[in-house]
This record gives C-alpha cells, structure tokens and sequence, in this order.
C-alpha cells in the first residue's frame, strides 16, 4: 500500500481543491519537460503567473547548467511554476532559494536540508532539485522531488528518495498542494519587501560553515568556507569571494 500511494497518478482537480486560487494546475502524463513547455507558453504570452504545469514523465527533464535527467514514471514530482515578481531584477535571485526552502519546509519531518544553490538533501543526500529561468518579465521555478524511487531506481548514488527515507503515507498530489502553498506564503511574503526569509535560510542551510569546493561552469576550482548568503542570493566565501554559479561539493 505504501509504495502503491508514493506512485499513485497525479489528479488535477484533487491538487486544485487543496491550494489557494493563486495556483492553476495542469497535469500532463507525459512531456519532455514541464520546464521547456512552461518557458514556451511564457514567452509566447500564454502563461499567467500562478500556471502551475506537473507531469507524470518526463522524457527529457532540465535541470540546472544545462543537464538532463529521468525517472521512472509516477515515481518522482515533477512540476513547473510561473510568476511574475514585483521586486527589482537584481533581487530575483533569491527566488529559487526560496523554493529550496519552501521544499525542505515542506520535507521537515525528514529534516531536509538546503545545500547552495538549488539541491534538497536528506542526510546530506539530494531528493531534490531546481532550475528558476528568467522568462522574458517574469521567472519560471521547475522542482523535481524523488518520491516512490527504489534505492535501484536512484540516478547517482548521491541521491535518495521519500520511499528510501522510510515514506509511506504521502502521495504526489498532497506533497505539491503543500509545496505550492508553502511557497505562496513565502514569496509574496519575500515580494512585499519581507527579508525574514534570509534568516530562515540559514536555519536550514547545510552549506553555511561548511568547508566547500566551488566547480565553475569554466572548469576552474575554487576552495573556501561558507560563509553567507548575499542580498542577491550569491554565496560568501570566507576569501570576500561571491558566488554567483557553480557545482558545490561539501568537504567533511
């Protein structure tokens, strides 16, 4: 019965009836991407902010610096956001910060963590990820969460899943009511000029005073620790080094 709920089909007007009218879900079965479909109606001027699109499969799924990915159907959440942010562009990057804390909020009692910039771990294990796109003026969020994976079904074995952290009674459709709803309270908190969220962050960052190793999209290296975040969402190394993109590995 447990591994038949983590797996069960996505229902539309189920998610519908548990979140606020600020959210429109669409559910697909299959798609290449929820983030390539989302990011198309957007730039087309067919998207509204609060569109929410969420698939069973996905055969090409985007994460971030271009990689691709794939699991298993019904096994994984996969969804994909639009908004359109009040604050000032330069601020927008805190938007995916706050959906990795709005998915580890929502994951407490499996005390999830977030690791900089955009990966959800549960015992220091990622059972998710994000990609935020700037989409003409406004930022397209696509969340992946590992749900009814078996330990066989994992990509890499850095990863890991509700059902392999002992999940039993959850389904898709109730974990991305409270996603969404989790992440309405804090973005248009954040949106409305609200910095509380910095602070939050922090109590759930597992980068924060670590030692760690940034891996550059230009191939370079670099080692220092963490220190903070900045009011643009890079992050402080202890060198005055902000940073901006990058692979970071935590050093034990």
């Amino acid at each position: 019965m447990g591994k038949q709920m983590l797996r069960a089909a996505l229902d539309k007007e189920l998610i519908n009836s548990l979140v606020t009218h600020y959210w429109r879900v669409s559910v697909v079965d299959v798609t290449a991407s929820t983030q390539s479909l989302l990011v198309t109606r957007a730039l087309a001027g067919k998207a509204k902010p609060g569109d929410v699109v969420t698939a069973n499969f996905q055969r090409a799924g985007r994460g971030r610096m271009s990689r691709t990915f794939e699991a298993p159907k019904n096994s994984a959440l996969l969804f994909s956001f639009f908004l359109r942010p009040k604050r000032k562009k330069e601020d927008w990057g805190w938007i995916a910060l706050i959906a990795g804390v709005s998915v580890a909020q929502t994951l407490k009692k499996y005390d999830a963590s977030v690791k900089w910039p955009n990966d959800i771990l549960i015992n220091e294990r990622k059972v998710s990820g994000l990609i935020a796109e700037i989409t003409g003026d406004g930022v397209v969020v696509g969340i992946g969460i590992n749900v009814g994976m078996s330990t066989e079904e994992l990509p890499v074995p850095t990863a890991t899943s509700l059902a392999v952290e002992g999940a039993t009674d959850i389904d898709r459709n109730h974990l991305l009511a409270e996603v969404l709803s989790q992440f309405e309270l804090n973005f248009i908190s954040w949106d409305q000029g609200d910095e509380s969220i910095i602070e939050l962050y922090k109590s759930l960052s597992s980068t924060l005073g670590t030692k760690v190793q940034i891996h550059y999209p230009n191939d370079l290296i670099e080692k220092g620790v963490a220190i903070g975040i900045s009011p643009r969402g890079e992050l402080i190394l202890d060198s005055g080094t902000h940073v901006q993109a990058g692979d970071v590995v935590h050093l034990r």
